[in-house]
């Protein structure tokens, strides 16, 4: 009991409630992630260049508005009113995919929705460092990550129960497009009424207070974790792996289930680990973790090996992902956090941008191999970077 109460203490309303806003918003979006790029190669025709290009430039575009969206939350000193207009902007996104005639419109929806996911995500996580001690950091951004990703593991179930529904054979992927708005509407009207941001002095007229720098450690932190990112593309061609292996859609979403699934019940104690062990040797685990998973991708040629190996990615997720953004708390203040999260965020989706891109290029001028192999060499490097530094520097957290 006193381990679950430990796991308790420090996840406050705000925590909570914008955990389930999280969970409610990917049960929208995962159930349309593992059949966009399906719809899109075998409805529309795209080849898988124009799928990475896609990717990437909605990536890029959410990196470019978390670091806008972070500095306007700074500036105003404001967090909820940016929180709610990025998830509105993302659930209208849905429909609008709907309505796709060409690759052209799934671009536009995807740019929306990123947009949204932009403008949110630097106020929302320095929101959740706000409601919470520092000392509870891992263990409140792994419980927000844990029910991010509960609802991605929830979402394509409810897709896959759509599709068998329907009939498999021919799926109505607009339908399906369409009943995703609903979940994403229901995480907007939770925020609104549940979530509360305390009384903050508004910006006063005039010229706009100098900017808190960001610290030389967030810089360094930020670069030697940008190695790993170039080799990060979008997990688009780790569906597209599975299909290639002879993966039906519904066998592609299950799988991709059982990663979000692997991934929701590790993150909240991943956090609470990295609050004891230490956050950058935890996600340098998680380095380790990817690099074998990515290795695993580039070998594999049958079915169960792609299974086992979904399911071993969700390690990664929980020991990386929601511990990123503790460090970078801990490496801003509340004068900068926002922006911080934006940059250091931005940052990484400019090269997700670039990853995904090369990877679709390697897969079709080299070999599906290719990415995977280029994936886990990067991440072998940031990790043994991080590790260097992390010496060096002797950091507390």
């Amino acid at each position: 009991m006193s381990f679950i109460n430990d796991i308790k203490s420090g996840l406050t309303r705000n925590v909570t409630f914008l955990g389930v806003v999280s969970g409610l918003t990917d049960i929208s979006s995962e159930m349309l992630y593992p059949i966009v790029p399906v719809f899109l190669t075998s409805v529309l025709g795209a080849p898988m260049e124009v799928v990475g290009l896609i990717e990437g430039v909605a990536e890029a575009t959410a990196s470019f508005v978390k670091i806008l969206g972070g500095r306007l939350s700074d500036r105003f000193n404001r967090r909820k009113p940016f929180v709610v207009a990025g998830y509105s902007l993302s659930a209208v996104s849905k429909p609008v995919l709907a309505l796709a005639a060409g690759w052209h419109f799934v671009l536009f929806s995807r740019f929306l929705d990123r947009v949204g996911k932009g403008l949110r995500t630097s106020a929302r996580d320095a929101l959740i460092a706000g409601s919470v001690d520092k000392a509870h950091w891992g263990k409140a951004f792994g419980f927000h990550r844990a029910m991010d990703t509960l609802g991605a593991a929830l979402g394509p179930l409810a897709a896959l129960a759509i599709i068998h529904y329907m009939g498999a054979e021919k799926p109505d992927y607009r339908f399906i497009f369409m009943a995703a708005f609903i979940p994403a509407l229901l995480g907007v009207v939770v925020l609104a009424y549940f979530v509360k941001e305390a009384a903050q002095a508004p910006a006063g007229p005039g010229p706009a207070p100098a900017r808190e720098p960001m610290t030389a450690d967030f810089k360094t932190f930020t670069a030697l974790y940008a190695i790993f990112a170039l080799g990060n593309s979008s997990d688009v061609f780790l569906i597209m792996k599975a299909k290639s292996v002879g993966f039906t859609l519904t066998h592609v979403i299950l799988a991709y289930t059982g990663y979000n699934l692997v991934y929701a019940l590790l993150a909240t104690p991943a956090g609470w680990l990295s609050d004891r062990l230490g956050k950058v040797n935890t996600m340098i685990f998680g380095f380790a973790v990817f690099a074998a998973v990515y290795l695993g991708f580039a070998l594999a040629d049958k079915g169960w090996m792609v299974w086992a190996l979904f399911a071993l990615y969700g390690f990664y997720g929980a020991f990386n992902e929601g511990i990123t953004k503790a460090v970078i708390s801990h490496l801003s203040s509340g004068g900068n956090r926002a922006s911080a999260m934006g940059y250091f965020q931005g940052t990484l989706g400019f090269l997700t941008f670039a990853a995904s891109a090369l990877a679709g290029l390697l897969w079709d001028k080299i070999s599906p191999s290719a990415p995977f192999i280029a994936g886990a060499v990067c991440a072998l490097l940031s990790g043994a970077a991080l590790t260097v530094w992390t010496r060096s520097k002797k950091l507390a957290f």
